[in-house]
């Protein structure tokens, strides 16, 4: 499998919308936001500060575009 690494745009925004993901939590408070919402955040942050995103590795393996 080629594990192809996103560009620096693509990575500028996952960064931001990990970013809102992060503020939203820590506004709503760590103790009441649901655990669920680390997830995405998570993924998005280790995606724009690796370069490498699950996300699209899994749709270019559904979709095995050309």
């Amino acid at each position: 499998m080629n594990i192809s690494k996103v560009s620096a745009s693509l990575r500028f925004f996952l960064l931001f919308l990990s970013s809102v993901i992060w503020v939203g939590i820590w506004h709503t408070g760590f103790e009441v936001v649901s655990l669920i919402l680390y997830i995405p955040a998570a993924f998005l942050l280790i995606a724009a500060l690796t370069g490498i995103c699950p996300g699209i590795i899994f749709s270019k393996m559904l979709f095995k575009d050309k």
